[in-house]
């Protein structure tokens, strides 16, 4: 038997924004005392959730234990930006590279797809709509470099977009920063920490989900044990959906990348505020260089989001005096955006951790007779951690399903260098990254 210490755990604070505008909510029981299920998911985001519920529809007749670490929608999935984007950010011009791109989007709407009916079915209220989003540049050389391959690609893929010029896009955005911008309608808005909490209080009758359960150990042999403080669940088979944290239960070992990133939600805008930007309500941008300048929503509760400042962070942990002079770094990029608008402050700030790898490959498949996995996002989680948790259940149920092997054939991550070779390279990497599109700040 094979049995691993987890002594690096998620520290989830009570600074995310997209939480506190919500109601209140009770959280699931933590795990007390011994228990036996079938079926044991590991993290309660958008990976183990998805997995769950589908192996509660895949068995209906076993049982699932759902465990996550802290509260569901204050971890990762809960604080990214709050789009479920249906198109790959980066499209190659070959036949290869467009084929993937037509593989890629049939996972993302897939994943789409699935929110939607769990939505409806459940009259989740987490802000869902799809006013589409816009791809900008804020220099000549984010349109050159940028913004026109994009769309040519697009061209490429047969996808609707439309190319917005300066003098509509400020009108529509209420800021005159960018130069340019390609608008894509398949993008959907929403409240990220909602949408979890949401999926996680409907779940089928079949998964119990415990909260407030961090896993310390994990013993693998012909079944599954996983420990926490107070309880321990022996199952016969495991699903891992713990992002970054996956190292630490000793599986994709030098091949995950931890990098922190920091968002803003404003106080909601007055009246008065809101006719002085005069732009359309709803929407959000995804910038040419996600490192280098920063995502943006206006939400439809008249708050605006500002994401930026993504670095490396193997530690996984934010100091709160970091997060304050991040507050001040967003405050003055929103002056800088929205120059009519000085008294309107950030009201909330926070970081969440996402999972990279080197080559853009996802963690997914089998680990072993009895552990399957969906971890490594690549900051794309609500589409392909939802996916990816469908299709590890779907795996480990023998389901047949042809998106398994588009799954597949995304890769795995590869092998990274030792440390401290390993830090010196990504933060020298992001260095030159950040230097190359200084101008798209």
């Amino acid at each position: 038997m094979s049995i691993k210490q987890v002594s690096h755990l998620p520290v989830n604070d009570n600074t995310n924004g997209w939480s506190h505008i919500l109601p209140p909510r009770t959280p699931h029981p933590a795990l007390a005392g011994p228990q036996k299920f079938d079926w044991v998911v590991v993290g309660a985001g958008y990976a183990g959730l998805a997995a769950a519920r589908r192996l509660a529809e895949n068995r209906p007749d076993d049982s699932i234990a759902l465990l996550d670490a802290g509260e569901v929608g204050e971890n990762a999935s809960g604080r990214n930006s709050g789009f479920a984007i249906d198109l790959p950010h980066v499209v190659g011009s070959s036949m290869d590279e467009l084929e993937g791109s037509h593989r890629y989007m049939a996972l993302a709407r897939a994943a789409i797809t699935y929110h939607e009916t769990q939505i409806g079915r459940y009259g989740i209220d987490c802000d869902w709509s799809q006013p589409g989003k816009y791809q900008t540049a804020s220099s000549d050389q984010g349109v050159r470099d940028m913004l026109e391959p994009f769309a040519r690609e697009l061209e490429a893929l047969e996808e609707p977009f439309t190319w917005i010029e300066k003098a509509d896009l400020d009108k529509r955005l209420g800021t005159t920063h960018f130069k340019a911008a390609v608008y894509t309608p398949g993008c959907r808005l929403l409240n990220p920490a909602a949408l979890v909490r949401g999926l996680a209080d409907n779940m089928p009758a079949n998964v119990t989900v415990y909260e407030n359960t961090p896993v310390l150990s994990l013993d693998l042999g012909t079944d599954v044990k996983v420990t926490s403080s107070a309880g321990a669940i022996d199952a016969k088979q495991l699903i891992l959906g713990v992002n970054a944290f996956a190292e630490k239960f000793g599986f994709y070992q030098r091949r995950l990348l931890p990098f922190a990133a920091n968002a803003s939600l404003s106080r909601q805008l007055t009246a008065a505020e809101r006719e002085a930007i005069g732009c359309e309500d709803n929407w959000g941008v995804t910038p040419a260089n996600a490192f280098a300048s920063i995502t943006m929503r206006f939400t439809n509760d008249h708050r605006i989001l500002i994401r930026n400042n993504i670095y490396y962070n193997p530690s996984m942990r934010e100091a709160a005096s970091y997060q304050a002079e991040i507050a001040r770094r967003h405050k003055k990029l929103f002056d800088e955006r929205f120059p009519m608008l000085p008294e309107v402050n950030m009201e909330y700030t926070w970081t969440g951790f996402i999972c990279l790898s080197q080559n853009g490959s996802p963690g997914f498949g089998q680990l072993a007779d009895n552990v399957y996995t969906s971890v490594c996002q690549n900051a794309v989680g609500v589409t392909k951690g939802t996916v990816g948790g469908m299709l590890a259940a779907d795996m480990a149920c023998g389901v047949d399903n042809e998106l398994i092997g588009y799954m597949q054939s995304l890769g795995e991550p590869n092998l990274l260098p030792i440390r401290p070779f390993l830090g010196i390279g990504v933060r020298a990497r992001l260095a030159w990254e950040l230097w190359k599109a200084r101008k798209e700040v």
